[in-house]
């Protein structure tokens, strides 16, 4: 017997079924893809949102940030990732620079990564300053998702991916640029890395879902990448991320199982031979 998710794998998820989800308090997944196989194995497993995250910069493409990857990347990417989903809401991030200048080059791109990418809503950095952004590309049809907290692309204003929001007057910027998105018409909101109680506070201060990410179970979801709780990515391990596979490790020893196998002649046999 097949499993199938408790959820309903035919039930496609929509921005407003999200909403649905928060008042009804079941909580809300997400993970990341970058390829077409990783997002067939996600909306297959039940997966409610799949981010093609401007991390395929890190995981995909061994930068040491998300900060360099073009706007080109993400259209590839969330094309492939588009291609698979089929219960899944898809999100494509808008990469640094795509949105900051104006926002008639938000929107453009935003547009780009829903006509050429095949998204169904965008993710933006940026909460008090990018509202007016977000309101702009909202009222084209395009939906939104906030991020707050730890902003990867701003890692050279931070100058480290410590825990953001500790001091009062930080939190309470986050607080404001939570309800100014949420003002603006985003669907819902990433946190990242911002102490428990913080989040849990927002969650309960919005009506649109907050996905936390390092910011503790009181979110109405989480999101992780992929590659990190696969164990496959391993340059670094955050505190936050649960492996719940070490595939790093079984593809290191497949990967060598292989050359042994042929060295040796061992491989291919004559089953495996015409």
């Amino acid at each position: 017997m097949s499993s199938t998710p408790e959820r309903g794998a035919k039930r496609k998820v929509t921005t407003h079924r999200l909403l649905q989800l928060k008042e009804e308090g079941s909580r809300i997944t997400a993970l990341t893809a970058y390829d077409y196989l990783m997002a067939q194995r996600l909306d297959q497993a039940g997966v409610d949102v799949i981010l093609v995250g401007d991390s395929v910069g890190t995981v995909v493409q061994g930068r040491a940030s998300t900060v360099t990857v073009s706007m080109d990347t993400m259209v590839y990417h969330a094309a492939i990732v588009s291609r698979a989903a089929r219960r899944a809401l898809v999100v494509g991030d808008l990469p640094f620079m795509s949105y900051q200048v104006n926002s008639d080059d938000a929107l453009r791109n935003a547009g780009r990564m829903v006509q050429e990418g095949g998204v169904e809503a965008v993710k933006l950095e940026g909460g008090e300053t990018v509202a007016p952004t977000v309101r702009r590309i909202v009222d084209a049809g395009i939906p939104v998702m906030g991020h707050l907290g730890l902003t990867p692309q701003s890692i050279h204003k931070f100058g480290t991916y410590q825990v953001r929001a500790t001091e009062p007057e930080e939190a309470e910027e986050l607080r404001r640029g939570a309800r100014a998105l949420q003002e603006a018409g985003a669907f819902a909101i990433v946190v990242e890395k911002v102490p428990a109680d913080l989040a849990a506070a927002v969650t309960k201060e919005l009506t649109i879902p907050v996905i936390g990410i390092g910011a503790g179970p009181g979110c109405d979801g989480q999101i992780l990448v992929s590659h990190d709780m696969l164990g496959i990515y391993t340059r670094f391990r955050p505190r936050f991320v649960r492996r719940y596979a070490e595939l790093g490790d079984a593809m290191g020893q497949a990967f060598e199982a292989y050359c042994a196998d042929v060295r040796s002649g061992e491989f291919p046999n004559d089953d495996e031979s015409y």
